[in-house]
């Protein structure tokens, strides 16, 4: 395991050591992260120059430093986890010095952190728009609070890894091998099981449980408002003055829950291979070595994804591509009114 990247935070080991290998199953690893990497880095860009430039006029001020620090925690995923696992994977031990080693780690950290944190903010926006739409004045204003409280905690969380006695540079006995890791950082191994359950607490668990919160209510909100409206003979959520959720409001929230169900299903899978690795080492003999790198590949399609979450949601990032084509294409007509989205309330663009 280069890196030991196929679990989440390696762990110390008395088993005899084996210097790993560019298996077949590594390459097969290095192969599919350079495609997810492509498709990621284009994808999220692309959600990026939307946001910044041509979603500027269109998406809801409240929701559009949402997306935006979306797409960059995913872009941060896409330009250190994936090549930082590629190219590890292919030199097979560490080559880039003590001080790349911690710098490297801290930034793989910093990003998983923000992503997962900046869902659980997305949440709490998603619940106080359906809750408590009267408080949406205030919105933009608590959704920078709650991003800079969530980049502030990531970066926060991160930085015990640039310590000198967490990750280090060593050399496995007397072999010419030197590896990036944990190894001998702790002095007993529940240290080390308490150390990872605390960041698998942090960056799976208490933002899964805040999720979980934040839609069971507004699920609960939506029913009873169906069955208030039920009893009052509509079968259905009209858009009108009197409706509390509009029907952008939904759609958005439809949105959300997809990329929140996303990251659950994505990341499940890894968590669960790690835990039982910190509890049961012994498990990597017992368990394919194709199963450890495909779990790992599962994790990064959630990078994947949200671009793809958001474009089926968002009329206007389909609009501002095709306005992006046309510029770059200058065989392509142009009109004056090209550029402007021809679906009005339709997307997230339009929730108030």
């Amino acid at each position: 395991m280069p890196g030991n990247l196929s679990s989440p935070y390696p762990g110390n080991s008395s088993e005899a050591w084996q210097a790993p290998s560019f298996t077949r199953a590594a390459q097969f690893r290095v192969g599919a992260t350079m495609l997810l990497f492509s498709f990621a880095a284009v994808s999220n860009l692309a959600v990026l120059f939307s946001v910044a430039q041509g979603g500027g006029r269109r998406l809801s001020p409240r929701f559009r430093p949402l997306i935006l620090s979306l797409a960059l925690a995913d872009l941060m995923m896409t330009f250190v986890v994936m090549p930082l696992d590629a190219v590890w994977n292919v030199t097979v031990q560490w080559y880039a010095g003590d001080v790349l080693c911690k710098l490297l780690c801290f930034l793989k950290l910093f990003a998983m952190h923000a992503s997962a944190f900046i869902l659980v903010a997305i949440s709490l926006d998603r619940h106080a728009a359906i809750l408590y739409p009267l408080s949406s004045l205030d919105s933009q204003r608590r959704n920078k609070r709650m991003l800079l409280v969530a980049w502030s905690a990531s970066l926060l969380l991160a930085s015990p890894q640039v310590l000198q006695f967490i990750f280090r540079t060593i050399k496995a006995g007397n072999a010419d091998f030197t590896q990036c890791v944990t190894h001998g950082s702790f002095r007993q191994r529940w240290q080390e099981t308490l150390y990872n359950m605390f960041h698998f607490v942090t960056l799976y668990v208490m933002p899964l449980l805040v999720m979980i919160f934040c839609y069971a209510r507004i699920m609960l909100e939506i029913n009873r408002q169906m069955k208030k409206n039920k009893a009052a003979g509509d079968s259905c959520l009209r858009r009108s003055g009197t409706d509390q959720i509009p029907k952008a409001r939904l759609k958005t929230l439809k949105m959300t829950i997809i990329i929140v169900a996303s990251f659950v299903i994505c990341w499940t899978p890894y968590y669960l291979l790690g835990i039982w690795y910190w509890f049961h080492p012994q498990m990597l003999r017992e368990t394919p070595e194709y199963v450890n790198h495909i779990l790992f590949l599962f994790g990064h399609l959630n990078t994947c994804s949200d671009p793809v979450i958001y474009g089926l949601y968002t009329p206007s990032f389909r609009a501002d591509l095709a306005s992006c084509w046309r510029r770059c294409s200058p065989d392509s007509p142009r009109t004056p009114d090209q550029s402007e989205p021809s679906q009005e309330g339709t997307g997230p663009e339009q929730e108030q």
